[in-house]
């Protein structure tokens, strides 16, 4: 997945450096996908999601959120240890956020963060081994034997690595890193933060169980079966946010195919040191489909049933993926700087 914004193209990558096609929203979050984490962002916006930051007390973030761009989603905003167990522990408690302290006090300033019926979601799906098991494997020191919601998490360039979760009675964060700030190389949270979590966890509830939370009203659970009609599970909606029996997402892509690269609004140089002849672009759509045919600027240039390669060449160009009845399905733009063959130095304009 290419996203553009004014710094370039950003390009991000799941922690496995595999992708894994079309998942649901609990397998995505449970095995710490990275991919529809920042597509999420996307649609929520940096400006909705700092506000809510700021809303379970993160102080020191940035007014502006195009400061972060997409990597907001992974993790760019400088947080402390403290205001993240302080957010988890708004889950672990229905979504009720409050004040955190050394002693045991009264709640101060406590406030409704996120509904009961969001929090009970995100704690159902951060405590099911199963979903988790696509990264993480069934065993191990996120699979304790009583009950827990746990998120384990590592920086670029494994600067710092996480470990955050809650029984039905404690939550528990651990990071680990240098104070220097320098990397730690092979030292992922699971490596590192979370076999510290698993063990102050195993503590804690040594005499003491912890149980699953009951439901909250205003939630149901569904038999959802996979689009193989093979597998199926138990999952729970928000009332009114139930799937219905309509066309499936899968089935949806089939029919509204999509140019994936170069994606709307790139902005390419060629190299001088590079002979022309090699420097080409690939064009790519999904799902491919021969019936479809690219155009570029208006001229055909072939079928879109594979990458297609052009030579690149200075201008400003409109791809377009057009079917068979000259319908354009999808357009992107994109430019191209460089010297031409009449010696003028083409520059892309940005408004």
């Amino acid at each position: 997945m290419d996203i553009t914004d004014a710094r370039g193209i950003y390009r991000p990558k799941n922690y496995d450096e595999r992708y894994h096609g079309l998942v649901s929203v609990r397998l995505a979050l449970a095995s710490s996908l990275n991919i529809p984490a920042v597509r999420t962002l996307g649609l929520v916006g940096n400006e909705n999601f700092l506000r809510k930051l700021r809303e379970l007390g993160f102080g020191g973030l940035k007014e502006d959120g195009e400061f972060y761009g997409p990597s907001l989603a992974l993790g760019s905003a400088e947080v402390s240890l403290w205001n993240l167990v302080n957010a988890y522990r708004a889950l672990a408690n229905g979504g009720v956020w409050s004040d955190s302290g050394f002693a045991q006090a009264q709640k101060h300033n406590a406030r409704l963060a996120f509904s009961p019926e969001s929090a009970f979601l995100i704690g159902s799906i951060l405590s099911d081994r199963e979903s988790r098991s696509l990264t993480f494997g069934f065993e191990g020191p996120l699979a304790t034997r009583f009950w827990t919601a746990v998120k384990t998490g590592t920086s670029k360039d494994m600067h710092d690595n996480w470990c955050i979760g809650f029984s039905s009675r404690y939550t528990v964060g651990v990071w680990v890193g240098n104070f220097s700030g320098a990397p730690m190389w092979n030292v992922s949270g699971m490596s590192g933060a979370a076999p510290i979590w698993l063990e102050v966890m195993n503590w804690l509830h040594r005499s003491e169980p912890s149980e699953a939370p009951m439901p909250p009203k205003g939630v149901r659970s569904l038999n959802v079966v996979a689009e193989n009609g093979k597998q199926s599970r138990i999952e729970w909606f928000i009332d009114g946010t139930e799937p219905s029996i309509a066309t499936t997402t899968a089935q949806a892509r089939q029919l509204h195919p999509k140019i994936v690269y170069p994606v709307d609004g790139t902005a390419m140089a060629l190299d001088p040191d590079i002979p022309s002849e090699r420097q080409k672009i690939f064009f790519d759509a999904k799902p491919a489909d021969p019936r479809l045919r690219w155009m570029l600027n208006g001229k055909t240039i072939g079928n879109a049933g594979k990458p297609i390669s052009w030579q690149a060449q200075p201008g400003g160009y409109s791809l377009a993926l057009v079917d068979p009845e000259d319908r354009v399905v999808d357009r992107v733009t994109f430019s191209v700087k460089g010297r031409r063959e009449d010696g003028v130095f083409f520059t892309p304009a940005f408004p």
